[in-house]
């Protein structure tokens, strides 16, 4: 039992790893410091950062980025078999995304605090969520992820706060 453990952690490390990097990209591209990866199956279906500045639309925020993205490489509008892994704990509008788009797992790196205090702005993203039971939904089993990987993910906003990239 204790392998297997192991083997989501690992799996779980590497691709907030990958997210983590995606939200560096869009930093340093002008962007917002977000990033998302959705995978199937251990395999990476979509990673994509925050788009908002760029293309000028408040919802392009990276987890509705690649939920988009996935929807269309898979060719359907739920993404029942699918995990994503985010930077950051969702806002409620991501959140809502995750939920209805039936995804069956969300790990994310920093808290919304940490974020928000980096990005300037409050922390409103996650209070409509806490305590309300949001965060037990059916489809989606929900994770905060430790260790190394809240690491990498608090110090991406730790960097972007002090406007460098990695």
């Amino acid at each position: 039992m204790e392998e297997q453990t192991n083997d989501v952690e690992d799996k779980d490390l590497k691709y907030m790893k990958i997210a983590v990097e995606e939200a560096y990209r869009g930093f340093e591209c002008g962007g917002y410091p977000f990033g998302a990866v959705i995978v199937r199956n251990n395999e990476i279906i979509v990673s994509c950062n925050n788009i908002v500045k760029s293309t000028k639309d408040p919802t392009a925020h990276a987890e509705l980025t690649a939920i988009r993205e996935a929807c269309k490489k898979l060719g359907k509008s739920t993404l029942k078999d699918c995990e994503i892994y985010a930077s950051c704990e969702p806002c409620p509008m991501c959140f809502g995304a995750i939920y209805f788009s039936k995804m069956k797992r969300l790990v994310y790196g920093a808290k919304a605090e940490t974020a928000a205090e980096a990005q300037g702005y409050e922390p409103f993203i996650s209070e409509p969520l806490r305590e309300t039971g949001m965060h037990q939904k059916v489809y989606t089993e929900i994770i905060k992820i430790e260790g190394t990987g809240a690491k990498i993910a608090d110090q991406l906003y730790e960097d972007t706060k002090k406007g460098k990239s990695k």
